[in-house]
């Protein structure tokens, strides 16, 4: 006789009981809960083809996702957008400042994640909010070109150049180059690029489970493969294709843990160990421990961009973010 089928409500349930019932208590129920509802939600099924991965991208190109943050956020936060070398570059700033000179409070340029091919999403807007919010920063946010119509060749340098006017505008001192995954990378890059014009370095850099080496052939990438819900190496080394353009994937604008690391700002890297590049976050601080100051802000069973998502550990990241970010 054949088992009878289970059925999806059923199988939801069970997944729900075991992560419920896990063995990680350190971590929040809602955290323990996320990978199941990534799972269920098959997050993951693009990243796991190569094939999948740049038919999405393909789609993404033909019909792009509005890029635009939630009205919601008028709220909270001041919004103003300008364009930049053809750019559309937004300003979020703490409600009734938007009359001040920009170099009036402290400057994040951030640059979000997406594997180089998706947009802005709702959830960077509410995090870029709620920073704004908690510290009276101001964040500079460029809505890059996404891959294959952006490169590593050319959005880098133009990334540098923001850098370097923010500088200008309002002091070394005053300016922290940040970036979730794909936009660590690029925050990593620019930082090195800027380091390299001979432009006056940041105050700190602070970075997102970034991804920093492209080839993604650290060993502990395939250790943690199997917890991570989200990530897998097929997808990303496709988008990594799409990004470098020209360039080999060690040139410094694609893999900035491949550039000199010498002579950079204070680096801080927080990381979730469900996360295929926290390989990444550990191989940067390997890299760093001789040439740069760097913190690894690393939480166990946390999974990739974990200050995003809609967990209480997020707003631990945040005040974590907010310290390094205070005068």
């Amino acid at each position: 006789m054949s088992s009878p089928k289970t059925s999806p409500a059923a199988s939801l349930v069970r997944r729900l009981r075991t992560a419920l019932v896990g063995d990680d208590q350190t971590i929040s129920l809602p955290s323990r809960v996320m990978p199941t509802v990534m799972a269920l939600r098959g997050s993951k099924s693009t990243y796991l083809s190569a094939e999948a991965t740049l038919a999405q991208a393909r789609q993404l190109q033909v019909r792009p996702v509005s890029f635009a943050p939630p009205q919601s956020l008028d709220k909270q936060v001041d919004v103003s957008l300008e364009r930049i070398n053809g750019w559309p570059v937004y300003t979020v700033s703490p409600r009734g400042s938007a009359t001040q000179r920009r170099g009036s409070s402290h400057q994040v340029l951030y640059l979000h994640g997406g594997s180089w091919i998706h947009e802005i999403s709702p959830f960077h807007w509410r995090f870029i909010a709620a920073l704004t919010v908690d510290t009276g920063a101001t964040f500079t946010v460029p809505i890059y070109p996404l891959a294959p119509l952006g490169t590593a060749a050319t959005v880098v340098p133009a990334v540098g150049a923001l850098a370097a006017a923010l500088i200008a505008d309002g002091g070394a001192d005053s300016v922290t180059l940040m970036g979730d995954s794909a936009g660590g990378t690029i925050a990593l890059a620019a930082a090195q690029h800027l380091r390299d014009s001979g432009s006056p370095a940041p105050r700190r850099i602070i970075l997102l489970s970034p991804a920093v080496d492209l080839t993604f052939s650290d060993p502990r990438i395939a250790e943690l493969a199997d917890s991570d819900p989200w990530l897998a190496t097929p997808g990303l080394r496709a988008t990594a294709d799409l990004w470098r353009g020209d360039l080999p994937l060690t040139d410094p604008l694609v893999s900035p843990l491949f550039g000199d690391l010498a002579g950079l700002s204070p680096i801080a890297v927080l990381s979730g160990t469900r996360d295929i590049l926290n390989a990444d976050a550990r191989a940067l601080q390997r890299a760093l421990q001789h040439t740069a100051t760097v913190d690894l802000i690393e939480r166990d069973g946390l999974l990739h961009v974990y200050p995003l998502l809609p967990i209480p550990e997020a707003a631990e990241a945040r005040r974590s973010i907010g310290a390094l970010l205070a005068p």
